[in-house]
């Protein structure tokens, strides 16, 4: 309690925020259980893999599924002086940072990542707007802690420095991930280079850093309560993904590289 004290602003009296606080935890950290109990999301390598028949499925280019995905979002941080027009530097800092993160993901789309499959239009529309109500709600209960004082330590700035650890780290595995394949090549290989010669999801890893760097800059309640969940939500997909590749390469996968935490998990 006293810890909370010092790093967070107190939760705004909004049912709202409270509500989403539980939710967007509770809800991602259940996501990233079912990927590790191998019940997936419809996306990427797992859109095969799936309880679901795929001829009871909508399906979309992997590209255009993932632009829904990532766009109302960046189309929600862009939008931000005409709703909140209340110039607070955190705040300002804050929507910097997710407009930039979803800025960057819209890019990897459009010029980076090399797509071969299809995505489930209900996926990409949940996972759409989770992002977008997600990034909304940190903006609205970052504006409503303008009405109290600032915590006792103040974390903007380190937040700032793991967020840009965060982008470029993942930037970069991206970009390990594209050049693996060749225009037109449908195969998956074993990605090498970087932190994936020691872990499965090192994108992964860095998207965290991204989160909890955004989360320094906050410093809300709601926000940590999402982060938490991303955390969850990622460490259960990169289990699943270690194991696809396991069972997709079989003695070709070095059993030591970890999912997602160097020399630990």
């Amino acid at each position: 309690m006293v810890i909370s004290l010092l790093l967070l602003f107190p939760p705004p009296s909004s049912f709202f925020v409270t509500v989403m606080s539980i939710l967007s935890c509770v809800s991602l950290a259940n996501g990233g259980f079912m990927e590790a109990k191998g019940k997936h999301m419809q996306y990427s390598k797992f859109f095969n893999v799936s309880n679901k028949p795929n001829d009871q499925l909508i399906k979309l280019p992997s590209r255009t599924g993932m632009l829904i995905v990532y766009t109302p979002a960046l189309l929600a941080g862009l939008s931000y002086s005409a709703i909140f027009p209340y110039r607070d530097l955190r705040i300002v800092m804050l929507v910097s940072v997710l407009t930039i993160h979803f800025f960057k993901r819209v890019n990897e789309v459009l010029f980076v990542h090399k797509y071969s499959g299809s995505m489930a239009l209900d996926a990409a529309i949940s996972i759409g707007l989770s992002y977008t109500i997600s990034a909304m709600t940190m903006i609205y209960a970052q504006y409503l802690s303008r009405e109290f004082r600032e915590p006792a330590i103040d974390l903007k700035y380190i937040g700032i420095a793991l967020f840009l650890i965060g982008i470029v780290g993942s930037f970069y595995h991206h970009n390990i991930l594209s050049n693996l394949r060749k225009k037109g090549d449908r195969e998956y290989r074993l990605p090498k280079g970087g932190l994936f010669d020691l872990v499965i999801c090192p994108h992964y890893l860095f998207e965290i850093v991204e989160f909890i760097g955004v989360s320094c800059i906050a410093q809300t309640t709601y926000t940590f309560s999402f982060t938490l969940g991303t955390m969850f939500y990622l460490t259960g997909r990169s289990y699943a993904t270690q194991e696809w590749y396991r069972s997709k390469f079989g003695e070709s996968f070095n059993k030591d590289v970890k999912a997602l935490i160097p020399y630990t998990f």
